[in-house]
């Protein structure tokens, strides 16, 4: 047993060290129709990226609740407590870390990396964040990672602010482990930001909340983002502990005025210079160009960014889609541009480029390591079966395909909630979208577009459709809402086929086109070489001085 907790407590801490995501959310006066939209891109390169549903549960008064590590890789969890999905019987169950009293009912939620959305439209999106303290998990004393705070947070509760405060509460009583965390929380009404940390004890702990202004944009890249706290503020919480250990720590002196949540309790920007901080400009300054904001700030502390901003036009499910795709073309940090990007533009800069040479990539908010990405919308003036939808694009944002996931749904395709890293298979859309952005990289500038007319083919049509089955299922629902999940299940699964289909064909149309560097529509065979500029960057011109031997004839 002992050697057990030990392996899950490794993998834990691995994984943590291993999360590098971005979320951004557009509140109810932001958005196009009045959703309320949150998002993560789960930028991790090794985790499970299935799509799971959890059905709602009952239990016996004096029940005991639970509460699991998060495993590194496949699978994330094994067992049957979160439903029949994860039952995977080539894994022993997963070992809890300790245990909390259960409620009579959990509500059905989406699970992945994090929980997502439940039945009720309340949706969760997530940052790992840098922070002072990294604890580590100890069995019975403290148990609660954010993951699986995320997790208890859908399976009890229909609002942000509920939310929050239950997860707040578990993490004070039940110890807090993991570096510090960012969800952003969402309803029907409003969104939040949820910010937390271990004490330095390790064995609770720091959390501070905020709402997004309504009419505003939020965003975040691996950074706390919430500043100056007053207790005064109906739309500020922390924790009932937060002042007294930060004071008794060193962190905060009382006499300075309201306690600055960021400054005190994070180590400020997260990993490499700009890596956080170049997201948060670049989501800001598409959604606001107006505000002129700099890409260079003068501290690691996000003061020249505003919390949120008010968009100059409102957001639609697509336009924050198109932010999650974004590599800065058009700017001087355009990672489709020079030579890193080869003669083709691709602008994927793979990390763990040298032992010997330091430096950095600049960080694309679409980056190659990302399992997958969602976008949530929580929608009031619709049933909950109907108005929470998640737009759910396996593995990285440019190279995905979203597709509308209800959150009435009772089953999900398996093209979504089965698979793994661990073996290719053409069944599971992570696998057919991977697929298509990596034969990409072999001729960026010539597929890419290809690959956006064929996104913005099949979102469109997903799109314009959308308000037709939201009318056909709201009405069903008023007859009878066990129907209304069914017909909604059925739509999502012919979706899910219609999409894969149209993957695959488009995949063997880049690999007959494509293939081995020729352009072969409508010609076969048409070689097209390199552009100008990069053979004179390669030496090109001077080939005729080496011999066949490579080295420089004398």
């Amino acid at each position: 047993m002992r050697k057990i907790l030990f392996v899950l407590i490794l993998a834990v801490a691995i994984a943590s060290v291993g999360w590098a995501c971005t979320t951004i959310v557009v509140t109810k006066g932001a958005s196009v129709d009045g959703s309320v939209m949150t998002s993560h891109s789960c930028d991790c390169g090794e985790c499970d990226f299935r799509y799971v549903y959890v059905p709602a549960a009952d239990y016996e008064p004096g029940s005991m609740r639970p509460v699991y590590p998060f495993l590194e890789g496949y699978p994330r969890y094994s067992g049957t407590a979160m439903g029949p999905t994860y039952y995977d019987p080539n894994y022993p169950p997963t070992e809890p870390l300790g245990y909390i009293e259960q409620v009579e009912h959990t509500y059905a939620y989406f699970d992945g990396a994090y929980g997502i959305i439940n039945e009720h439209q309340l949706a969760i999106g997530e940052c790992t964040c840098s922070a002072k303290i990294y604890a580590q998990p100890v069995a019975g004393e403290c148990i609660f990672d954010v993951s699986a705070l995320s997790k208890v947070a859908l399976e009890r509760c229909t609002t942000a602010r509920e939310a929050i405060e239950l997860m707040g509460a578990l993490a004070v009583e039940y110890g807090y482990y993991g570096w510090g965390e960012m969800l952003t929380v969402a309803d029907t009404k409003e969104a939040w930001v949820f910010e937390i940390c271990a004490t330095p004890d390790k064995r609770s702990a720091l959390w501070a909340a905020k709402k997004v202004p309504d009419g505003e944009v939020f965003v975040s890249g691996n950074i706390f983002r919430i500043r100056e706290l007053h207790p005064e503020d109906p739309d500020i919480m922390f924790s009932p502990n937060l002042l007294e250990v930060s004071t008794e720590a060193g962190w905060y002196d009382p006499s300075t005025g309201p306690i600055d949540w960021m400054a005190t309790v994070s180590t400020g920007e997260y990993s490499k210079p700009y890596y956080s901080l170049r997201r948060i400009w670049r989501i800001l300054d598409r959604v606001a160009p107006s505000k002129e904001f700099s890409p260079w700030v003068e501290d690691g502390f996000t003061k020249d960014y505003p919390f949120s901003v008010v968009p100059d036009e409102k957001l639609s499910v697509g336009d924050t889609i198109s932010l999650f795709r974004d590599f800065y073309e058009g700017t001087e940090f355009d990672l489709t541009k020079g030579l890193a990007a080869g003669p083709f533009g691709n602008p994927n800069r793979y990390s763990g480029s040298s032992k010997l040479i330091k430096g950095s990539w600049e960080r694309a908010i679409s980056i190659f390591r990302c399992d997958y990405t969602f976008v949530t919308q929580s929608r009031d003036w619709l049933p909950d079966p109907v108005g929470g939808v998640v737009w759910f694009g396996a593995a990285a944002p440019h190279e995905s395909v979203f597709v509308p996931m209800f959150c009435g749904i009772t089953d999900v395709p398996d093209a979504f909630d089965t698979g793994s890293l661990e073996k290719f298979d053409r069944d599971i859309a992570a696998w057919a979208m991977n697929f298509m952005g990596n034969w990409a990289e072999l001729k960026f500038s010539y597929m890419y577009p290809e690959i956006q007319a064929l996104q913005q083919k099949i979102e469109g049509k997903l799109f314009a459709i959308q308000p037709a089955i939201d009318a056909a299922a709201a009405q069903l629902f008023k007859v009878d809402p066990e129907l209304c999940k069914v017909f909604l299940t059925d739509y999502v699964a012919d979706v899910s086929d219609r999409v894969m289909a149209e993957i695959w064909d488009f995949n063997e149309y880049l690999i007959t086109k494509y293939r081995d560097g020729y352009v072969n529509i409508p010609n076969v065979g048409q070689s097209v070489g390199y552009p100008d500029w990069w053979l004179k960057e390669v030496g090109y011109a001077e080939g005729h001085l080496f011999g066949e031997d490579g080295y420089k004839a004398k």
